[in-house]
């Protein structure tokens, strides 16, 4: 990464948890607190929790940071071929187990003003990396990501800590795209009650994760059985491999086919006059997707509410209140994710309340909860989004709720947290009602 400095440029390498950041300007070591670091872009003191867009902003140092100007211009696109239904070629991306000592790094693309050597051959530049975390993945200039994790995955069946069995459905043998459904213990196993359906996308700015994902199985898991929800989790494909808009299609199929009851499960157990969507992040605002596509398609599904966990949107420009790293950084890692999108980050589907964006008026359901972590960078724009649905000619009710000193996703990796708690109860309260 290229750091602004009266020393000149160099790398930055940072192990944001536990170590220092260390920049080495012309051979020195000069180290500062980690804590000042992340007081300056907005950020509290990461935990193990937070994700790749929290920690990718973390790497922004000071206003000299500068980012690889040809990110997103880059040609041709080069496109791996992968089977989405092989997990060694498809590893999804545990958040919750990063380790504490995963080491950030963005790689100079330049020497002076951002030019790039002009003895470089094309080669060499596909092959440059411009982010990584090691033994994580690596993402290459060319539009090219190795995933080099090994994930935990939890498989399906029944759960002893909370009761719930989980079982996986495949709902496209050629895409590989399928679902986890989850059914909480019942008081009876024939009892009449119906229970709510959730249908729940996971996170990952589109690049990584999975329905099987441990950190995700075991959130949807308590989920379902302290709301007493039959669960439904999208298990969609990834970017770069299947870029955008391949994830919320494969969301708008999972989402048609849980409302149309074809599954026993769903059909003996689910009321799908009660049907909640949620997310947290990349999944939120697939859910942001799914509203307006309700809204907008014949013989859509009713939804009542919709839970948008620390949603990722950004834009081109920061919001009041948002570090301008924050919309520097989603900003690159959309255009990873869309790299056809119109307007960059302004894309209506990343930046809702971009000029010429759908009207969120027209959302689709009757109720929604919006949360964010007060410590995450998007917290800013969280609000921004909160407030312009509830400002706006929407009929529904929008409630709001933010975590204090919590980053990114922090629920995840901290359930069993004071603040994570009041988070899952104030969620099971949402879909009671309340």
């Amino acid at each position: 990464m290229t750091v602004g400095h009266p020393y000149g440029h160099k790398q930055a390498y940072l192990l944001p948890y536990l170590l220092p950041v260390t920049i080495k300007p012309n051979g020195h070591d000069m180290s500062y607190a980690r804590n000042e670091l992340y007081a300056y872009i907005g950020l509290s003191a990461v935990t193990p929790t937070q994700y790749i867009v929290s920690m990718a902003m973390a790497i922004a140092i000071r206003s000299g940071a500068t980012f690889c100007s040809v990110w997103a211009a880059t040609q041709p696109w080069q496109r791996l071929v992968v089977d989405r239904r092989r997990r060694p070629l498809q590893q999804p991306y545990s958040f919750a187990t990063i380790s504490t000592q995963l080491r950030w790094m963005i790689h100079s693309t330049s020497h002076k003003n951002g030019a790039v050597q002009a003895a470089a051959t094309e080669a060499e530049l596909d092959d440059e990396v411009l982010l990584e975390a090691p033994a994580q993945f690596r993402i290459y200039k060319s539009g090219r990501m190795d995933r080099l994790n090994e994930p935990t995955l939890s498989p399906p069946g029944l759960d002893e800590a909370t009761g719930v069995t989980s079982r996986d459905v495949v709902l496209d043998a050629d895409t590989g795209v399928s679902v986890r459904l989850y059914l909480p213990k019942l008081p009876d196993h024939h009892s009449p009650t119906k229970l709510p359906v959730l249908v729940f996308f996971h996170g990952g700015a589109f690049l990584l994760g999975s329905a099987d994902d441990a950190a995700y199985h075991n959130y949807v898991n308590a989920l379902a059985a302290e709301a007493g929800v039959l669960a439904v989790s999208v298990d969609y494909r990834l970017a770069p491999e299947h870029p955008l808009p391949a994830a919320y299609d494969d969301s708008w199929a999972a989402l048609r086919w849980a409302a149309s009851a074809q599954d026993g499960w769903i059909a003996e157990h689910g009321d799908l006059s009660r049907l909640f969507l949620a997310g947290d992040s990349a999944g939120a605002n697939i859910v942001h997707d799914m509203l307006l596509r309700a809204a907008s398609n014949d013989n859509s599904p009713r939804v009542e509410g919709a839970i948008l966990l620390h949603p990722w949107f950004s834009g081109t420009t920061a919001v009041e209140g948002e570090p301008p790293a924050a919309s520097k950084v989603t900003g690159m890692l959309w255009s990873y994710a869309c790299p056809g999108a119109v307007g960059g980050a302004d894309d209506p589907r990343m930046n809702p309340l971009a000029p010429g964006a759908p009207a969120l008026e027209k959302l689709g359901c009757v109720r929604m909860l919006v949360t964010a972590g007060l410590a995450d960078g998007l917290a800013a724009r969280n609000r921004a989004y909160h407030d312009a649905v509830a400002g706006s000619g929407w009929r529904g009710t929008a409630a709001w709720l933010g975590s204090e000193g919590e980053g990114h996703v922090f629920f995840l990796g901290k359930p069993g947290c004071e603040n994570a708690k009041q988070l899952m109860d104030r969620v099971v309260a949402f879909i009671a009602g309340a």
